[in-house]
């Protein structure tokens, strides 16, 4: 962005099939993927699920931002927070994530969570800034169905 250019708006809305492609390759350059979670297959997965709570930003008509929320009621998570590279740094991820914070509020959610891997340094300063804090916890998984 050159230094008088004013960042565009962006806007926010509920992610639709004809997505697919464009939120895979946002994904892939945002380095989300891992070749244990198929993405396809992962997209599937939360339209069966609360499919209202997967969002996208565009800018200009231009899909460049993703979230997926999920809320059990008692917790909420985010997942696939992305924003295209050359969007970075403009406000549009804090947005992402001041809405998803709204509409599990608006459900009556009382916390959320979410998961950074130890050595992204960069974004765990992010979700620190946003007032976001380590739990004491340990995360424990399984694979109950392989994407291979």
């Amino acid at each position: 962005m050159a230094a008088m250019e004013i960042p565009r708006p962006m806007h926010i809305r509920p992610f639709q099939s004809a997505d697919t492609e464009a939120v895979v390759n946002l994904w892939q350059a945002c380095g989300l993927t891992r070749p244990w979670n198929d993405p396809y297959r992962d997209i599937q997965r939360k339209l069966a699920e609360q499919p209202e709570l997967f969002l996208v930003g565009e800018v200009d008509g231009i899909l460049m931002a993703s979230v997926m929320v999920g809320t059990d009621g008692h917790r909420g998570w985010l997942y696939y927070l992305a924003v295209a590279p050359e969007h970075q740094r403009r406000g549009h991820a804090r947005r992402l994530v001041a809405t998803a914070e709204q509409l599990l509020s608006e459900r009556g959610c009382p916390k959320l969570q979410l998961m950074v891997r130890r050595d992204n340094a960069a974004i765990i300063g992010f979700y620190a800034a946003l007032g976001y804090v380590e739990a004491e916890v340990i995360t424990l998984g399984k694979r109950l169905i392989a994407d291979d």
